[in-house]
């Protein structure tokens, strides 16, 4: 398995879903499953308990070691429902074929492959998510055929926040925009901007999203004039609303 070192990660867009490990031998390896923007603070919430910010299912059960951390989700509503649906994998509509727990494989064996066969499924394969490990001591290999897709890195180390906001496109100055792909100037569409400053070409982000192939949600798209890659999440960040 390869890892990457965590690089600085913008505050202001955190969106994380995390697994929790109790190390209380009277709890038997216990699994919590919930989300948060800012990782340091919430675990130390959950060791302090429920007075201090924690939940009350991990409250004076501790103490918790945050193991996992799934992060890159575009908003706080889509990082809601893959906790939800990881905590909840048998009413999931989109896990309806996921394989029953064995019969010898141990609450954290069982998250992380609810967990591994997430990443695969829809609409989550699409997003560009970031698998970091917060434990060395958890790091567990994926089943063969329940790897991660090729772009997502699988992390390891704690997440450094950076109170820095990630630098976006100018704004458009422009009083009627020409979208660079349709070349129709119909303003009542929302409109990206290419990253690449020497660029800046508008698009439709409809026409922009079925642009050389037929996913309407794309994990990365080419930019059609100067040919730079970013992931669509990029391209959405730079969203302007006419």
């Amino acid at each position: 398995m390869t890892f990457i070192q965590m690089e600085e990660v913008s505050q202001a867009n955190f969106h994380g879903v995390y697994m929790l490990y109790c190390r209380n031998p009277s709890n038997n390896g216990r699994i919590y499953i919930g989300y948060t923007v800012d990782p340091q603070r919430r675990i130390k919430q959950h060791n302090k308990g429920k007075e201090y910010g924690g939940a009350w299912k991990t409250s004076n059960k501790g103490p918790w070691d945050m193991v996992l951390i799934i992060h890159g989700f575009p908003n706080s509503i889509s990082a809601l429902r893959f906790e939800w649906a990881w905590q909840h994998p048998y009413s999931s509509r989109r896990l309806k074929f996921l394989e029953k727990k064995r019969r010898k494989e141990t609450s954290f064996e069982f998250h992380f492959r609810v967990m591994s066969t997430m990443l695969q499924t829809r609409p989550w394969c699409k997003l560009p998510l970031t698998v970091q490990w917060i434990g060395e001591n958890y790091v567990t290999e994926f089943e063969i055929g329940l790897q991660p897709p090729a772009h997502m890195p699988i992390c390891h180390g704690e997440i450094i926040k950076s109170k820095k906001i990630s630098s976006v496109p100018p704004k458009f100055v422009a009083e009627y925009l020409r979208c660079g792909i349709c070349k129709n100037t119909n303003n009542k569409e929302d409109f990206v901007q290419c990253w690449n400053i020497l660029c800046k070409e508008p698009f439709h982000v409809l026409c922009l999203a079925r642009y050389s192939e037929d996913d309407i949600i794309p994990v990365e798209k080419e930019c059609p004039k100067c040919k730079e890659t970013f992931i669509w999440q990029q391209w959405i960040s730079s969203l302007q609303k006419k």
